[in-house]
């Protein structure tokens, strides 16, 4: 027979009779638990386990919480029966487990991993649906504000609108500039070598002078405008509205639209397809830099092979996307910007979130120009 402070154990032919006395209160509990789990590793190795209640001479609803809890852990490991239960404890056994929670445990099925998949996707679809619906709000008070500001111009913000051209355009030159050069010398030196197998060094030019106008300059202008600028919009405006200055904007009766977002929209519109046409100067002259290194061939053939082969609307095409992808990136960046609440980490998540739309949409939208400029061969 083995003792402890609250239990005796008995070996037998049937099994283990473990025996509880003393009083169990709730300020001994944490030693009548530790006991208990010393005699685990020893009961575990029996069929039958006999609670035997006659040496317990006192337990409060604390205690029995555990003796609940002590004799489901048994129940997993043998079976148990108990034997000697004095009247008042069978009276404070069944008050307690009528009011104690019973963790149901649920057989686990090969369909629960397809059917909480599922329930997966239908959470995610819906709060797509309704991140959807919001947006498609905030462009309709969006576009409300713009034909406003359309009927009455005074109302147009000069000075707010010209510091955004500068924060988002005039201060992202240099980095549009160094990005623009690199890709212009990646494309033309990856072009050269391929070319050169066939003796169509000149090709190059026609290469360079189409690709980065109406594709890359558009493309990576806009990327790295959605990363500098979108995401500024977003924090701009979310730290505003944690701040509370958004709710007093509108308890003093100011417009938010025409205060927070048109100004950004407008300037975007304006200083994205700049931009562009910054990054089709270096991103060409970065092409003509490798052609001469590379193919031998001089600036002056390049620029009168540029000027004569490559048409003008390749261009325009590419500037043309610039104020559509400047109104995604603005407005996306603004949207986000609203939904911030509560505390800094929000502030982040929507940053991110912004970037990752903002991306995401202007290429989508590039494929789609592409498509519909290869049908109608523009």
């Amino acid at each position: 027979m083995k003792k402890t402070a609250y239990f005796h154990i008995i070996e037998n032919k049937e099994g283990i009779t473990l025996q509880l006395h003393g009083n169990w209160r709730i300020e001994s509990l944490d030693t009548i638990e530790k006991s208990f789990d010393k005699l685990l590793s020893r009961l575990s190795k029996v069929e039958t386990i006999t609670l035997d209640l006659r040496g317990l001479q006192h337990i409060d609803t604390g205690a029995m919480v555990f003796f609940i809890s002590m004799r489901r852990k048994l129940k997993k490991i043998a079976k148990v029966r108990c034997i000697h239960i004095p009247d008042e404890f069978c009276r404070m056994f069944r008050l307690v487990r009528k009011y104690t929670y019973t963790p149901v445990v649920k057989k686990s099925s090969p369909l629960d991993f397809i059917i909480d998949f599922l329930a997966n996707i239908g959470k995610r679809g819906e709060a797509m649906l309704l991140d959807f619906i919001l947006f498609l709000d905030f462009l309709g008070q969006t576009a409300i504000a713009f034909a406003r500001l359309l009927l009455h111009p005074a109302l147009f913000r000069h000075k707010e609108t010209a510091a955004n051209i500068y924060k988002a355009g005039t201060t992202a030159i240099p980095i549009i500039a160094l990005s623009a050069f690199l890709v212009g010398i990646v494309i033309a030196f990856q072009s050269a070598v391929q070319l050169q197998k066939y003796g169509a060094n000149i090709f190059i030019v026609d290469m360079i002078g189409i690709s980065i106008p109406r594709e890359l300059a558009p493309l990576i202008s806009a990327i790295i405008v959605a990363g500098r600028s979108g995401s500024s919009y977003t924090a701009q405006i979310g730290v505003m509205k944690i701040t509370e200055e958004i709710d007093a904007m509108k308890t003093m009766g100011f417009e938010i639209f025409r205060f927070l977002v048109l100004p950004r929209i407008i300037a975007m519109m304006v200083a994205l397809p700049l931009l562009i046409f910054f990054a089709d100067i270096i991103g060409i002259y970065g092409g003509m830099l490798v052609a001469k290194l590379q193919l031998d061939i001089s600036a002056a053939q390049f620029l009168d092979r540029l000027h004569n082969e490559v048409d003008v609307r390749h261009y325009y095409v590419g500037l043309f996307k610039g104020p559509f992808f400047a109104f995604i990136i603005a407005t996306i960046g603004c949207f986000r910007g609203f939904q911030v609440s509560g505390n800094t980490e929000s502030i982040g998540r929507y940053t991110t979130i912004s970037v990752v739309n903002s991306i995401f949409l202007v290429i989508a939208m590039d494929a789609i120009f592409s498509v519909i400029f290869t049908e109608l061969d523009i």
